[in-house]
């Protein structure tokens, strides 16, 4: 298969696609990570990365600078154990329902101009293994506490998914935009004639640049009630109390303690900001950043897209002297 590299190719039933890439609270990359390790599922394909992906820098941890590496794109499989007794019930007359799984997962987002032919890589593998339905996760941010559990809502590529859809008691995304590959992939899929629905998590709009397990832990329990699978996510909740310890440590902090209701947005916006400097960015947003940078450099015209971005995570005041300096820098290239 063009563009795929498959070192072994598993026999499966009825299998779903599952895809993930980093984003806000890395609830998709999360989920689908954990989905793996959980259900001990099996790689059998990558995506080379030198078509998609190109470096952007080095790391540095204890003082010392890491070779730099490249992103990585890979597939994974997991045999439904059920499928066997649901073969055996087909045979005698039953309904089976059961479905195997592939698992994409990449730890970054690519160019998104090479989004729609780094997308039909997937679609095509998707398609050699008859898949007719694929999922993703994605973040919901809200005006909502850490505290609270996080509602899971879903979005489809067809009425009679959301009809389906709509019996799990899940909240129906109206309209919005999904952002990056985690939205832009299940467009993708659809336009190739794949159905595709997507699960999104609330998280708190002060934290949408913190990782937030317990998201991750409520799309995974919706995908389990959809596909009928028992997904043990008692250890993402475990991280969820650590990681809530530590926000009402920051509140504590601030003296704003940990309110029952919703808080104000004056008191978000003190929050995100002491936050930004206690925290990371997801390394494919990094990443991405540095890349609009570079683009700017050459086209203005992408300041535009790069300012949306400094001011989806709230860091435009980090990288604020850079951002002006384009414009200085285009000021005087045309003075000369």
């Amino acid at each position: 298969m063009e563009g795929i590299k498959i070192t072994k190719r598993p026999r499966l039933k009825n299998p779903i696609l599952v895809v993930a890439w980093p984003g806000m609270g890395e609830v998709s990359f999360k989920a689908a990570s954990y989905l793996v390790e959980k259900l001990g599922a099996l790689e059998f394909a990558y995506i080379p990365s030198e078509e998609f992906f190109y470096l952007t820098g080095s790391f540095i941890q204890d003082g010392l600078l890491s070779t730099p590496e490249l992103p990585q794109s890979k597939f994974y499989y997991w045999k439904n154990p059920a499928a066997k007794r649901a073969t055996t019930l087909k045979n005698q007359g039953g309904k089976s329902e059961t479905n195997d799984l592939i698992i994409f997962i990449s730890n970054a987002q690519p160019d998104l101009a090479k989004a729609e032919a780094y997308s039909s890589k997937i679609i095509s593998l998707a398609k050699s293994f008859k898949v007719k339905t694929i999922v993703g996760f994605a973040a919901m941010p809200q005006a909502i506490d850490h505290t609270q559990p996080p509602a899971v809502w879903f979005t489809a590529t067809s009425k009679p998914l959301i009809e389906h859809l709509k019996s799990f008691n899940f909240s129906l995304l109206k309209e919005g935009q999904i952002s990056g590959m985690n939205g832009l992939f299940l467009g993708n899929a659809k336009k190739a004639g794949i159905d595709g629905l997507c699960l999104l998590a609330d998280i708190p709009l002060y934290t949408i640049q913190i990782e937030n397990p317990k998201a991750s832990a409520s799309v995974l329990e919706a995908l389990g009630k959809i596909l009928k699978l028992d997904i043990d996510v008692s250890d993402l909740f475990t991280q969820a109390r650590s990681m809530e310890e530590e926000i009402n440590r920051l509140l504590d902090y601030l003296k704003l303690g940990a309110p029952a209701a919703p808080i104000g947005e004056e008191e978000i916006e003190k929050i995100k900001r002491s936050l930004n400097q206690l925290t990371k960015l997801p390394l494919s947003i990094k990443d991405k950043i540095e890349t609009l940078f570079n683009e700017a450099k050459n086209d203005i015209a992408k300041a535009h897209e790069l300012k949306s971005m400094l001011d989806k995570w709230n860091v435009y005041k980090e990288y604020e002297d850079r951002f002006l300096d384009l414009f200085r820098k285009t000021k005087e290239e045309k003075s000369n």
